[in-house]
């Protein structure tokens, strides 16, 4: 406490309980002790009832626990009236919070923090002051003698007074308390005990242009205040404020104040007799941290959770026959009842969140299967229309919501499922042979491997696919989106603002040389792949040559359509995160983005701009909707065909439906009530099977509409650390009655073909797929590490890999990412129909590449670090 003289006394404990009243002040002399003169004894009753007024003192409880270092009270001649009253009374805001002890043997940063320590070493032994200001001012002294820490722009004075909270504060009632400090602590079943023995000081200083750390050992134990009552080691770290997040003065001494928090190393520094030894023991504390890190072990496993190294499937596990189909039943079926109830019957309702899931899923599933019909209208000559994909899509859908494991998963007819409907007709019109029989023979081999692959339990391999090969597929198929809508409004341009006759001439070597053919979407994963643009022979019949205004309106009208579809749509996505309106309001409009955003500008183009000619899909009714295939008119050669498509077609189908899968699964989700990888792969057989016999589209898993689906029936929680914003889920409600829901709008949407369904312009479609790519994005850590590269380090946030992973290894790791996408990018974009059916081939491939390849480039640990799961 300073007097007016200047002096400074350190709280001590006191021999008499008596010394501390119940409020917790001081009330006993001989609690003081006089720092400029030892001898001397400050009495209570010369320093008044004000002098008490102003040591705010605290109790330790279960709630606030107070860190007292050191406390100055200026004295001021006596006032009168209201200053009297208030004694100089200032407010001290008190913030703490818990830090986890540093992971030596997976954060990087630690053992970097403490290379750079040893290599400029500032360690002071056998510190004789006995103040914590001169404890302090000598520390920062030999920052200023030292030529390896200088700071030419840097005052000691100003950085001395930055240590402390009554920096700027009011001459009157100063309060001088430590602003910044980590100890350790331990919880008991009576309180809070703390290690009073360190105490490490953090400060912060635009004027420095480097960190420094400094450790000062004292000769003999310091009482500086409650919570401090024996400190022998001094860590100060000073750091500049704008720094990268694994670099920051509170991550530097969090290293030390992880390595101080053993007691028997804090017994061996006192036992060091030189700054040799001193270091020397540092380097063996970081071994052991490296070697067993108390309290992390369990940590560590849990935090890579489903992600870690798994272990090959043997021979053994794929002999019981229907064993995993059985087991899937047995785990699914006791819970099937609640997947009808939750959320309807109980205390957690979340029928308006099953509504707006419900609009969102209806729109997301029928603007590409009316593109993908219309896609394949052509392709087929009509053999499959927009009806039958309509059909197609609701039957399935329906029998998939009520029977399957994992009703989350969205299943779709896709865009590599329309390139081998294509090869399809290719093939019968070389060899004259009927196309619905063969289309229903290719199908039944692909349902039948599927019905083998479900039995021999196959989907363990895909065990075997890591987050990261996931991440690969999933950026793949955000890319073909953004290219399937590019390419469309290419064709737009082309036809109306050039013109009709330079459409046709140029629009071929254009596409080819965009490498965007109606392939782009061939990515297994492109299951949502919106390649559902039409073929310029399309184009060209959409518009009819009278048009009224068929020129360079349409084509910049196309445009703005499309964006304004994405900006809508993005705009209300993210409007949860506004402040504005009520917070049910704004969850209700972020769930409904997609339905308000193509209700909108379909409206705004077919009646704002209704004397523009816009490009529409196409429609031709079928005569017979439900027609059995002739599967008896083929020769059993034509049949031994199928049989090698159908297997290509299965291996396609296997891959995309547990990928989907497993993303939908995903442990960030926190679902609770299991998989049935093997029963949705045998039921995806059975439905297929009958789609094949009727003529009608294959369906399967679908990517993103799945994800996304589990992510508008979440409660997210969003997290701050070191001032970035995560995202978690709480819980997920996991129903049935929305997919289900889903699939009767979209068979009732049958209804309304022509009118008013041909309303909906293609740009709002290109607009759809544009939403869908940048929505898909969230999540996707090997986006987050290519935008890396263009992020200045300061701004890196502090996930786990930033943590546990050197930068380089990042960058390598990723490089080899990007690779494999432009690898997955050469054979799923190609122009050539039979290079994109071994696609599939191509991504088994990367489980290889994965475990074999890469190991040999960057060590295993870092790489199962970057494939493990964010947890702060």
């Amino acid at each position: 406490i300073a007097m007016a003289t200047g002096h400074v006394f350190h709280l001590q404990p006191c021999e008499n309980s008596s010394a501390m009243s119940q409020n917790g002040y001081l009330e006993d002399s001989s609690c003081f002790k006089n720092d400029m003169d030892d001898t001397s004894e400050v009495r209570e009753e010369s320093l008044g009832d004000e002098a008490f007024d102003t040591v705010n003192s605290s109790i330790v409880s279960g709630e606030s626990i107070r860190f007292f270092v050191n406390v100055n009270l200026e004295m001021q001649p006596s006032k009168s009236g209201s200053e009297e009253t208030s004694g100089g009374c200032v407010l001290l805001h008190t913030s703490r919070k818990y830090l986890k002890l540093k992971n030596f043997g997976e954060e990087i940063r630690a053992r970097r923090d403490l290379d750079g320590f040893l290599a400029q070493a500032s360690i002071i032994l056998d510190e004789t002051a006995t103040s914590l200001d001169d404890v302090l001012r000598t520390m920062l002294s030999r920052f200023a003698q030292d030529p390896n820490h200088t700071e030419p722009d840097c005052n000691l004075d100003l950085l001395m007074a930055k240590l402390f909270t009554d920096a700027g504060a009011p001459m009157e009632g100063k309060v001088h308390l430590l602003s910044d400090t980590i100890q350790g602590v331990t919880a008991t079943v009576t309180g809070v005990q703390y290690q009073q023995s360190w105490l490490c000081i953090i400060c912060t200083m635009k004027a420095l242009q480097k960190r420094h750390v400094c450790i000062s050992r004292l000769v003999r134990p310091q009482n500086w205040g409650e919570n401090s009552c024996e400190v022998r080691f001094v860590i100060l770290v000073l750091a500049p404020p704008k720094m990268k997040s694994t670099k920051t003065a509170m991550e530097v001494a969090r290293t030390f104040a992880t390595m101080f928090s053993d007691i028997t190393f804090r017994q061996k520094l006192l036992k060091t007799r030189t700054e040799e030894e001193f270091k020397e023991a540092l380097v063996h504390q970081r071994q052991l941290l490296t070697m067993v890190m108390p309290g992390m072990k369990e940590y560590s496993i849990f935090s890579l959770h489903a992600h870690k190294h798994p272990q090959p499937p043997k021979c053994t596990d794929f002999v019981p026959f229907g064993k995993g189909i059985r087991e899937d039943i047995m785990r699914r079926f006791p819970v099937y009842p609640l997947d009808f109830t939750d959320g309807i019957i109980g205390k957690s309702k979340a029928v308006g969140k099953y509504i707006t899931t419900t609009l969102f899923l209806y729109f997301a599933c029928l603007l590409p299967t009316i593109a993908f019909g219309s896609l394949n209208d052509e392709n087929t000559n009509g053999a499959i229309d927009v009806q039958k994909t309509i059909a197609g899509q609701s039957i399935g859908g329906l029998l998939y919501a009520l029977f399957s494991g994992q009703p989350l998963v969205i299943l779709l007819t896709t865009a590599p499922l329309a390139i081998y409907i294509q090869v399809i007709r290719v093939i019968c019109d070389d060899y004259d042979l009927d196309f619905n029989s063969f289309y229903a023979w290719t199908g039944l081999w692909n349902s039948l491997f599927l019905a083998l692959y479900a039995f021999l339990n196959l989907s363990l391999v895909m065990s075997l696919f890591k987050r990261s090969t996931e991440e690969i597929i999933a950026l793949f198929i955000s890319i073909t989106f953004l290219l399937d809508a590019v390419k469309g409004m290419v064709k737009i341009f082309w036809k109306y603002y050039y013109g009709h006759h330079y459409y046709t001439k140029r629009t071929s070597s254009l596409v080819s040389l965009l490498g965007v053919s109606t392939s782009l979407n061939t990515s297994l994963h492109t299951t949502l792949n919106t390649s559902f643009l039409a073929s310029p022979t399309e184009l060209a019949m959409t518009g009819s040559p009278s048009a009224t205004h068929s020129g360079r309106a349409t084509a910049v009208l196309s445009l703005l359509i499309m964006l304004g579809t994405l900006w809508l749509g993005y705009t209300l996505y993210q409007f949860k995160k506004s402040p504005y309106l009520h917070q049910c309001v704004r969850e209700t409009l972020s769930d409904c983005a997609l339905p308000i955003a193509v209700l909108t500008f379909s409206l705004i183009s077919s009646y704002g701009f209704r004397e523009i000619e816009m490009s529409k899909f196409r429609y031709n009714p079928s005569e017979n909707l439900f027609e059995v295939a002739q599967i008896h008119s083929l020769s059993l050669g034509a049949i031994g065909s199928a049989m090698g498509l159908g297997f290509l077609l299965s291996l396609l189908f296997f891959i995309e439906q547990n990928l989907v899968a497993a993303l939908v699964n995903a442990p960030e989700n926190r679902l609770v009530k299991g998989t049935a990888y093997h029963w949705d792969l045998l039921l995806l057989a059975i439905i297929n099977t009958g789609l094949s016999l009727f003529g009608l589209p294959w369906i399967h898993a679908a990517y993103p509409h799945s994800p996304l689906h589990v992510r508008a029936l979440a409660l997210v929680e969003e997290r701050v650390e070191n001032g970035h914003i995560y995202e978690t889920i709480v819980n997920v409600k996991e129903t049935r009655l929305t997919s289900l829901g889903a699939s009767v709008l979209v068979g009732l949407s049958l209804l309304l073909l022509p009118f008013p369904l041909q309303w909906i312009p293609k740009p709002v479609l290109y607009g759809l797929f544009l939403y869908i790519a940048l929505t898909s994005l969230d999540g996707n850590q090997l986006f987050s590490r290519v935008a890396l590269l263009l992020k200045e380090q300061t701004s890196y946030p502090p996930t786990h890999y930033i943590r546990r992973v050197p930068q380089r290894k990042i960058h390598y790791f990723t490089g080899l990412q990007v690779l494999q996408l432009l690898l997955l990018c050469a054979f799923g974009m190609s122009s050539l129909p039979y290079m994109k059916m071994i696609f599939p081939l191509i991504m088994i491939a990367m489980i290889p590449i994965r475990y074999n390849l890469l190991p040999r480039i960057i060590e295993a640990k870092y790489l199962d670090a970057m494939d493990a799961e964010h947890r702060p």
